[in-house]
Parts: C-alpha cells; structure tokens; sequence
C-alpha cells in the first residue's frame, strides 16, 4: 500500500512537470526537471513530497517527519538516516517539439552520490560522486506521456563500509566522526568522492546526506551543440591580450558551418571561421586579439572588468546554435623566486605584487541546497565591506556553485580554489583514480572562466600531516608497515603529482598549481612546518599549540593561508539553537555546537590571559568575541608588517555551515561578529600598525597604494578621561605596496602610567584621515578603566539612519546591539574615545523595529 501511495502522489505531481515550459536557446530546448518529485524511504515508512534540488534530510523535516538537525541535540538522534536506502521519483511528458529532437540529454548537474537512475524502468546510469555532473543520451527510452524517472540513492554509509572492509587497511581520516555515526572506528569517507565535511568535522555536524542537490535537465537540439566555451589567454597585458575561443562543439552530422566568436562587450566579431564538422565531438580554435584591454583587477586596486562572447555556428547565416560566456582579462602568477631566507610565495595580478588579504572559505550550510543566491551575496558582500581581495575555497567542502564564482569574478574576490580533498589519505585503486580525473576535468572546465580563480591547489593540510619522507607530521605514518606506508605515497603521488596538475595542464592555461596547502615548496618531500622560509603556511600554535598571540609575529610565514582562533556567535544565534537551560559553556547542548574538543574551555583559558573572565553567560559570549577580535588583528598587523617577506594572509575562517561555536567572523546567520569588524579595519588600504616593545613603540605603516605617499603622522597620548599627555606631528613617506617603519616613539615607564593611558595615531594627507590607531600600552585585563556614562540617541541625516554615540571615558569593545532585531552598524566594537561623539551608519535587519531597542555592552559590562 505505501508504494502505491507513493505512485499515486507521483503521478498527481506530474501534471505540474507536464506544464513546465522548455526555455527556447536557438537550436536547443532545455527543460528543467525540478519540481512534482516524491521520495520514498527503501523497505520503510517514510515517503513524502520532495525538493529538487534538495537532500533527505530537508525533505524529511519539510514533510515534518524529523526534528530541527540543528535544534539542540537533535543530531545525534538522526543519525539512522544515513544508513537508508532511498528513492526519489518524478514523472513527466514531453512535448513534440523536443521529442522530435536529433539528440535529448538527460543532464543531473549533481546526484549524492551513489545513485542508479532509470527510465520507464531502463537503467541508464550509474553515479558515484558527488562532485561530478552527469550526461546520457535518454531519445533511446523517451516518449510523449507519462515517463517515470526513478533514482535510487544507496547509503552511502553502507557503500563506504563495503569499500571499507575491502580494504586492506584504513586510512587516516582525522575529522570523520565515525564514533557519532555509530560506525565506530570505521572511517569510510575517503572511499567515497563526497564533501568531506559531511561525515563531521571540528566545526561542524555529521550529517551524511543523500539526493539530488544541483539541478535536473533535459536538453533536446538538432545538428550540433556547443558543449562548452573556454577563452584561453595566452598573453594578456595592458597593451593587448592574444586569445583563443576553444570551442566544444558535438555534431550529429557532417556539417559545413560557419562560427563566429562576438565581442559583445565591444560590439565587434572578434573571429570568423569556415570549418567541417565530423559526426561527434569536435574542438574548434578561434584565434583573435583585444587590443588596449580593460583589465579585471582584485578589490581595491581597480575595476573587475568583464568581457561577453558569444559563439555561433551558421549554416547559410541561419543560426542552429550559440552560447555565451563572460570572463574577464588579467595576468595572474604564484611568483616563488629564491632569496637569502628561502623561496617566496606571492600573487601576481597584472604585473602587480598583490598582498592577498582574506578569509578561508567552507560551504553555506550542511545542507548544500539550502544555500540561497541572498546567502552568497551576503558571504562576498561581507568579504568585500571587510576589504577582502581573495578566498580560499577549502578541500573539505565542494566546489562552489557558478554563482559564488560569478560574485567573485564581478565583486575582484579572487579564489584560491583547492580540489576536494582534505585532512585525510586516499586510495590508489584503478577505479577511484578513474573517478578523480573525470572530477577534476568536469570542475577545472566548468571554472575555468572565471577570473577570479587566482590558484588550483591539490589538497588541505596531507602533505604536512602524512610527513613521508621525514619525521613529524600528524604521526599518520607511525600507524603502518612500510610496505603499507609506500602504496599509500603512491596513491598521493598519483593524485597530486600526476592526475590533478595533468588535467590543468590538458584543459586549462594562465592558473597556477599547488600540490598541497601547506607545503615549504612544490616538491612533495618539501614539508611545510613552522620554521619553513618558504612556500605557505598553517599556523595554528595559536589555538591548538597554546601560544600566546604575540607569537603571530614570530611564527610568519611568505604566504599564511590558515591560522585562527574560536568564539561564540552572538546571543540572539545561540537562541536559535538553545534553551535558556542550556546556558552554560559546559552544558550538552553547548558541547554538542562545539566540535573542537578542547574548544570552549580553550577560549576560556585564552581570556584569563588578556581579559577578565566575566561569570555571566551573555557577557562571556560577548567577551569571547572580543577576544578572537584581539588575536586576528594582531595575526594580520603582523603578517602585514612582514611584507614583503609575507605577501597573504587569510584567515580561518569566514562563514559556518550551522550555528556553533567555531573560527568564523560570521556567524550561520551571517552576522558580523567582533572579529570581521576587527578584520575590516586590519585590511584597510592604508593601515598604522603598532608593537609594544620595553619602553618605547615601533610604528609602521602599510600600504597597498601602487604610488608613495607623503604624509603627517599625528600622535597623541591621553589618559582614560581624554586629557592630553603629549601630541607630536611628524612626516613620513610611505612607500608603495609594502611596509615602511616610522622612527619608535619612546617613553618614560617612570613618569608614564601605562595602565592608565592610551595612544591615538591618526595619518593625514592633505587634512584626509588615511588611517587611525588606537594603541594600549599593556594588556586589557592591566588597564585602569573608569566605569563610563555612555549615551547613545538616534537621529537621521539625508534620509539614512544614525546612530550618535558618546561617553564621558574610554570604553574599549563597546558592542551595540537590540534584542528583538539584529542590528547592522557600520562599525560596531570599536573602543570609544572619551568626549568624543561618534557617528555610526544603521540599518536594521529581519524586523522592523519601532524603536531598535538598542543596548550596548563594554569590557566593565555585568
């Protein structure tokens, strides 16, 4: 009876497939297959209306059949779902139009991940991985009416075990959760090609999921199809660019055509050709010049131009088919050049050494199809207002959706973009190698584009952790015989030295290769470690190690592609997933939002070193937040100060994939925490930057201006009250892109008190404020701050809402905040100079609130 009650929902869904018209591109009619699918759990009870895209997880609980994952401890008790089996079904008709077609495709842009599809009952595939998109000729088994599509996911947790016992031995695979998924010790996510982070990881859940998470197409055209367009730049500088259009064009016939390539940017045929087609795929080369091209430039040094082509075959000047693409025109290198010190590691865009300023990147959500083109505005939205000019799109995820990359290429966010392989070692087996070529060769062309693609990177953290050819690492090695330590090296050798910079040299010109992220050279026994001079690093003495953060400036790297420290999303986020019950740090439910073992007692430790440890919950979150603020700044003023022995730094990490705890500077729900309005200044252009040393201070100065600048350094020092101890002016000239030092300004320990004082640098051109700088004298829990009478009032000005701020003292971190709306301020946490009215930007989100509701909170909060 419930299969039945399945077919009869299926078949009333159909009637809304029948009516989906076909979008008309020329030759071609696409009709999307994402709506009227049903789902249906294998030998079980659990069938419902489905979403495609979508995953069983969000289908289960938009049927109302599972809990909130993300409410509480709800995790662990859905855990079963990942060890069904499951079918999604749809059915449909077709219209003559497309029927009568020379060639249909059936194209799924993404099935997770082990799916069998079939066509009124034909099997027609078989996929195994998710990162890929598959393509089939289904005109063989189409008809008119009723066509049932039928997909049936198998666990993959149950395959995983399967290739896992097959193995002859394990593979270490340090953030797979195995013990939450009742697997035991059983890690089975490195046998199958699927987000990493799906089986757990220290900032996120474990939910494996399945189902059909990209869209669905049919794709019907006569004679011939353009597959795809790459514009391949050969050379590419200010005065010209020498290009090429690649096209991939499937013919059903011999065919005499004409192609051409518009500029539709500059309104001109940039290349005409006469050629003969062949029956099947043919690659068509169309050469052409721009000459004095307008250049795609990263966030801050220029515009991110975009170019529009669109190819066209012709026969007898009717058009049969045509596609458009975007790219934008730039140079970009790794420059690696030897030195005294070792071998550097900097971008080069268009010439220009560009410091990369940036964040590491993990996916929106647990649930991939959840992510809305809103949340990835917002992500590079905030990336840009925080002066970002680069991304890393981290292994452990997946390779983003199109859109992400189109934000990037328009907002100059340029991405360092790893394959998806993380934190793990994997087989070497004929058909897993198979599987990886085929996914490197559907993503490096699907991307290849885009401008914004700065590097293609093997892998996270595998080199350094599995160490092969001398000690240290991740102690991986110790858990195997030789002759088990060597096929696991030749797998890596295979993938990483082989496969994946095999297929960017085959399909891809212009983008260098990295083997592995962090690495001391391209070489594979060149072992990153913290001392390394050259290559990139991970710094993670902070946090993991124990180190204090003033070891951000010892431990500096020629490019710091990871480094971090934890807080706590703000309370309105935390309400999202916890009861007031819940409110204590070492609660369950806090532990399980969590997934750094040593995590909240780790902040905890942190704060008694530089802050006073507050009792109270909300101000704990509150201080935490402060707290990973203090660090990063400090991280990034030091990676900045070393340029240009340093030319990167991106920190871990931008977003979260579910409310917690976690290395993010915004939260799940997008809000900025204290840390990417900390970031948004430590980016900044023009950056002062200041080191206490003994009795006196060094000063610097760093620049991304491509000119020098003549300027006038203004110091003062005050006490908490704002009165005046001392101001000087001086001059200084700041050179361009990279780091100038101002002579120390030196003090008297014996007349100063230090705890009691600030000083404030403010660097003026021409009366034009290029940067400000609050600097203490000693650490936040020493200083002697005076309890403040603050005063906030709202006002308009020109249409826009304000906010006036002003106290009678120094109040340091001062947090504005409402309860019953988040409140978007263009600064928040910043310390408060005394006497001085500030004027901040609002604008308020999610609720329309009469009157804000405005709170505040500082350091002397209760």
């Amino acid at each position: 009876m419930e299969k039945l009650g399945l077919i009869i929902m299926v078949a009333a869904l159909a009637v809304l497939n029948s009516c989906t018209k076909p979008d008309v591109m020329k030759n071609k009619l696409v009709v999307n297959l994402n709506s009227a699918w049903a789902y249906e759990q294998v030998d079980g009870d659990y069938k419902g209306k489905a979403s495609v895209p979508g995953t069983i997880h969000t289908d289960l609980l938009a049927n109302k059949q599972i809990e909130d994952p993300f409410y509480r401890t709800n995790e662990k008790d859905l855990q079963w779902i990942d060890k069904e089996d499951w079918i999604y079904q749809t059915m449909f008709d077709v219209e003559a139009d497309l029927l009568n077609k020379d060639r249909i495709d059936l194209h799924f842009y993404g099935l997770d991940t082990y799916a069998d599809v079939f066509l009124n009952d034909t099997l027609i595939l078989k996929a195994n991985n998710m990162h890929r998109e598959w393509n089939v000729d289904i005109k063989p088994w189409l008809k008119n009416e009723g066509n049932k599509l039928k997909v049936y996911f198998h666990s993959p947790i149950k395959k995983g075990v399967e290739l896992y016992d097959a193995s002859p031995f394990a593979y270490p695979a340090v953030n797979d959760q195995s013990e939450n998924g009742g697997l035991g010790d059983k890690k089975v996510s490195v046998f199958t090609r699927k987000a990493g982070y799906h089986y757990g990881w220290d900032w996120g859940p474990r939910f494996v999921t399945s189902g059909i998470w990209r869209p669905v197409q049919i794709r019907g055209w006569d004679d011939a199809d353009i597959e795809s367009i790459y514009i391949k730049q050969e050379f590419v500088d200010k005065e010209q660019a020498n290009l090429t259009a690649e096209l991939m064009v499937n013919s059903e016939n011999e065919l005499e055509v004409t192609v051409l390539l518009v500029n539709l940017t500059d309104d001109n045929i940039a290349s005409k050709k006469e050629l003969k087609l062949i029956k099947g795929r043919n690659q068509l080369n169309l050469n052409f010049d721009i000459l004095q091209p307008k250049l795609w430039w990263s966030n801050g040094l220029g515009d991110p131009h975009m170019y529009e082509f669109e190819a066209q075959l012709k026969i007898n000047d009717k058009i049969i088919c045509s596609e458009k693409v975007k790219t934008g025109l730039r140079s970009i290198k790794l420059i690696r050049e030897k030195d005294s010190e070792g071998e550097g590691f900097a971008f080069e865009l268009n010439g220009v050494r560009v410091f990369a300023k940036g964040a590491n990147y993990i996916p929106n959500d647990s649930f991939l199809p959840s992510v809305t083109k809103k949340d990835y505005q917002k992500v590079i939205a905030d990336a840009v207002n925080a002066n970002m000019n680069m991304l890393r799109v981290w292994g452990g995820g997946v390779y983003e959706d199109d859109y992400f990359y189109e934000l990037c290429d328009e907002n100059g966010i340029m991405v360092w973009q790893d394959f998806m392989f993380a934190c793990s070692m994997y087989p070497g087996d004929k058909e897993f190698l198979d599987n990886v070529r085929a996914e490197a060769i559907d993503n490096v062309i699907r991307l290849r584009n885009h401008p914004s693609i700065a590097l293609w990177c093997g892998n996270n953290e595998m080199n350094t952790a599995w160490h092969y050819y001398s000690k240290g690492g991740w102690g991986w090695k110790d858990w195997y015989t030789k002759d088990q330590q060597d096929s696991i090296q030749e797998a890596y050798l295979n993938v990483f030295h082989k496969i994946l910079p095999d297929v960017l040299d085959e399909k891809i010109v212009g983008v260098d290769y990295w083997p592995s992220s962090p690495q001391a050279g391209y070489e594979p026994d060149q072992h990153a470690s913290y001392e390394t001079t050259s290559g990139d690093m991970h710094y993670w003495g902070v946090w993991h190690g124990l180190h204090a953060f003033e070891d951000f400036d010892k431990y500096k790297s020629r490019f710091m592609s990871e480094y971090g420290f934890q807080s706590f999303p703000e309370l309105t986020t935390v309400k999202t997933y916890a009861k007031e019950e819940d409110f204590n740090i070492e609660s369950d439910v806090m532990a399980a939002h969590q997934r750094s073992g040593i995590g909240n007692l780790r902040i905890k430790e942190y704060l008694s070193w530089y802050y006073h440890v507050p009792e109270d919950f909300e101000q704990f979150l509150y201080m935490s937040q402060v707290l990973q603020a203090h660090g990063i700044r400090m991280a990034i003023e030091a990676h900045r100060r070393a340029m240009p022995y340093c030319m990167g730094s991106l920190y871990w990490q931008i977003n979260d994939c579910w409310p917690v705890a976690s290395w993010s500077s915004t939260d799940y729900n997008h809000n900025w925490k204290a840390v990417h309005y900390a970031v948004k200044k430590a980016y900044e252009p023009v950056l002062i930057s200041t080191v206490n040393s003994r009795d006196h201070v060094q000063i610097f100065i760093v620049s991304d201006k491509l000119k020098d600048i003549k300027t006038d350094l203004e110091i003062e020092v005050m006490d908490f009250k704002g009165n005046r101890l001392f101001s000087e002016t001086r001059s200084a000239k700041i050179k361009a892109n990279t780091r100038t030092r101002i002579e120390d300004f030196i003090f008297n320990k014996q007349t100063l008190d230090t705890q009691s004082c600030f000083m404030l640098l403010t660097l003026r051109d021409n009366n034009k404020v290029l940067s400000s700088k609050i600097h203490y004298f000693d650490k936040p829990k020493n200083l002697k701050l005076i309890k403040p009478e603050i005063n906030i009032e709202r006002i308009e000005s020109a249409g826009k809402k304000l906010i006036k701020v002003k106290s009678n003292v120094l109040v340091p971190g001062l947090y504005i905040y409402s309860d019953d709306g988040i409140l978007s301020l263009d600064e928040n946490y910043f310390d408060l100079l005394p006497n001085s009215e500030k004027i901040i930007g609002l604008s308020v989100l999610d609720t329309i609130i009469g009157d804000y509701g405005i709170k505040y909170r500082h350091l002397l909060s209760k």
